[in-house]
Formats: C-alpha cells, structure tokens, sequence
C-alpha cells in the first residue's frame, strides 16, 4: 500500500486541468495518483496546455491527454460521455475564474465542460488564482453555486502568488488535493466544504535560552483529530507546539513554540473556521523577565515571578458566533465539576475531560480514557480508547451538530 493512504486500485481518477499558472504542480497529483495505482485520465483545456504540455501529464498517466471535444481518441466521437462512465470521481485543479463561471453557468463549450454534464460521480474543485479574483462576489457566488450542487470546494492557500503578493489563492499542495480524492472514494467526504482549526502539542515558556517551562503533552490527540478530519474531506490548519510527531500529509501546519505565539496564530487563521479542536496544553505562566543569556547556578535565584499567559479558549469562547468549540482538560481531580465550570465560562460546545495520572490515558499515551460533556448538559465516558478513535468519535458528534453531508465554501 502507498504511503499515506488505501491503495487505489482499479478506481479511475479523471483530472481536469484549467489554465492557471500552478497548472504544472497538477505534474506531482498525477504522479501520486498513479503510485496509488489509480487509473488516471488527464482532460486540458486549450488555455492549460500554454502552461503545461499534454505530453507531460501523457507520460505521467500513461494515458492519452484529451483536449479537443471533436478529436474522437480511445473512445471515438462521443470520447467525454465515456468518460464519464468509467470516472469514478473528479478533480479540477487548478480552477480558474472563468473555468469557474463556465460551470457554474452549465456551459458546455469545451471537452471539460461537456464531459462534466455527463458526469455522476463526484466532482472536487480546487481555485486558485489572484487574491482579489478569488474575493470577488462573481467568483464567490459561482463557487457557491457548484456547493449547492454538491460538488467540493476546496478553498485555496495563503501564500505568496505569482505576482508577488501574499494572500489567498495558492493551489493547495498535492499531498491535500490527493487526500480529497482518496476521501470522496472511501465515501467518507463527510466535512467536505468545512474548515476546522486544531491545537496540540505543549507550549516552551523561556526562563533563558536554555530552560523552559511546559508540560508532557505529546500533540498525539490534536493530530489525531487533525488526520480524521482531512481524512473526512475538512480543510484543516493546525497549529502545533514543539512536538516530534510527523504533521498529516494534507494538513496546514503552523508551528509555535510559546502561548502568546499560540493565540497569535489562532487568531491569524481564525478567517473561515468552522470548528476548533483546542486540543493543546498551553502553559498557562511564563516567567515575568526573561534572560537573555544562560543564568549560571552560582548566581541564579531561587524565586521565578510568573505571569498568566493568554487563554486561547476563553478568547475564541466570547467571539465564537457560529464557531463549534471544542475543549479539552487534563485534570487531576474533581474532573466532572472543573470541566462543566470550564464548558460554562468559556462558552463551549463540547468539552473533552481526563483525570491525568491513569493508566493508558492523558499525556504521552496512544489510548485515552474521556469524559465528554455537551453544553445542554449530557455526560458520557468513554472506554479506553485509542487516541485516533476518540478523534473519530469526536468528528462524528460534530457531524451530528451539522448534519451529515453539509458542503459549503469558505465564505458561505
């Protein structure tokens, strides 16, 4: 089996390419698709092959590149509706403004539009162009427009675009494009259309380059979370203290090393979230003075003023709106009655509670044992769980709130 995900055997992967200037990242998707033993059809716009040649994605696929609807090819004179047979999901990427609005508009001018009147299985769509485009009410309409039709949107990265200017835009990076397509085959494209910010890992609080204070949390349940979540289709940022966990393929990682670098962060990427995980362990002091040099043991005091850092979940509580929010605290008594006085001050939706000192629970371990609490009240404890089924079972109380199958875009 390939690295990063089930073995795509036998299932037929059509990739539409428009003509964007990431047209030639779209080279890495194929190349990918095809370790995973898909069988991959390549379908160019005119506009496209000024980007990239079609005999580029031909070796790469080991198929024939369609990119004229009259051209007949493998399957004669009606080439797009055999295709649309044997496909058994769809990616466009990148998708430009106007191959947006074409769609959208149900056009068939071309082999790609044509072929994806006939399509039935389903269809996943990755923007990418200028900043300003994209935030565009046409664009943004037409991009709800496919939603509602049931096709996935997967919004595009921030990052620094060919113009030279920073902003949203950027084609995501093949490991996430490949990630929904494997997602949309399991059936399982669930959050498709969502965007969900996790927390995890511990914070470093410097007491001088050389001495910190944190904690024993290992990141292992916030990347848990942050996998099943892609894995179910969700656009997923996270936002990792120092760990020495491997970030999911797919994920955007946004690493910090301090709260205070924490809470900026969360709030940087706040734009467009859906749902927070805040499975971290942020410290909640840090020394008053921070030293710039190695303090010698000869001349160090024994006494460390601390100051309370930022709390990250009580900030997102009173700004939360629509936002589900979900918290988690590691408690070493009265686990019940700290978690509801948590779930209450700090507005949550869902709150994750264990007592830390069990055996096969709470920091460092690969199961856990949880107690989670909704805001009308309810209580449940789990069993000992591993870390990575309690993240689907947390996945699958927020798909209750949302209802199964809700696809919207980023700016719905």
């Amino acid at each position: 089996m390939p690295a990063g995900g089930q073995d795509l055997g036998g299932r037929t992967v059509v990739v539409g390419v428009t003509g964007g200037i990431a047209a030639y990242k779209v080279l890495d998707v194929v190349a990918e698709l095809r370790r995973a033993n898909a069988n991959v059809r390549v379908v160019m716009t005119k506009a496209a092959t000024r980007f990239v040649e079609p005999l580029s994605f031909e070796a790469l696929s080991a198929a024939p590149v369609y990119t004229d609807l009259f051209a007949g090819g493998e399957a004669g004179p009606v080439a797009h509706v055999a295709l649309a047979d044997k496909a058994d999901v769809v990616l466009i990427a990148p998708a430009t403004a106007d191959f947006i609005a074409r769609a959208a508009m149900g056009m068939a001018d071309d082999f790609l539009t044509t072929f994806l009147l006939a399509v039935r299985c389903p269809v996943i769509v990755a923007p990418a162009m200028n900043s300003r485009m994209y935030e565009h009410p046409f664009v943004q309409a037409n991009l709800q427009r496919l939603s509602a039709l049931g096709w996935q949107v997967i919004p595009p990265d921030h990052g620094w675009l060919a113009e030279g200017k920073y902003g949203p835009g950027r084609l995501p990076a093949p490991e996430r494009l490949v990630t929904a397509v494997r997602a949309a085959l399991a059936g399982r494209a669930t959050l498709s259309g969502r965007t969900i910010l996790v927390t995890a890992g511990p914070t470093r609080e410097y007491i001088d380059p050389v001495r910190f204070i944190s904690n024993p949390s290992s990141g292992k349940m916030g990347y848990a979370i942050a996998k099943a979540a892609r894995d179910r289709g969700a656009n997923v940022v996270l936002v990792s203290g120092p760990t020495v966990l491997e970030p999911p393929p797919g994920v955007t990682v946004v690493p910090v090393v301090s709260t205070q670098q924490m809470f900026e962060a969360v709030r940087t990427h706040l734009d467009g979230v859906d749902a927070v995980f805040a499975a971290a362990a942020p410290s909640d002091f840090r020394p008053r003075q921070r030293h710039a040099q190695k303090v010698k043991k000869e001349s160090a005091e024994l006494d460390i003023e601390l100051e309370r850092t930022p709390d990250i979940l009580a900030a997102l509580g009173e700004s939360k709106g629509n936002m589900v929010l979900v918290g988690f605290a590691a408690e070493t008594e009265n686990v019940l009655e700290n978690a509801r006085d948590k779930l209450v001050h700090k507005h949550l939706d869902l709150m994750v509670a264990n007592q830390v000192g069990m055996p096969g629970a709470g920091f460092e371990s690969d199961t856990n044992i949880v107690t989670v609490i909704d805001k009308s009240g309810k209580v449940e404890t789990w069993p000992r769980l591993s870390k990575a089924e309690v993240a689907e079972r947390l996945l699958d109380r927020l798909e209750e709130m949302w209802g199964v199958g809700t696809v919207r875009t980023s700016s719905s």
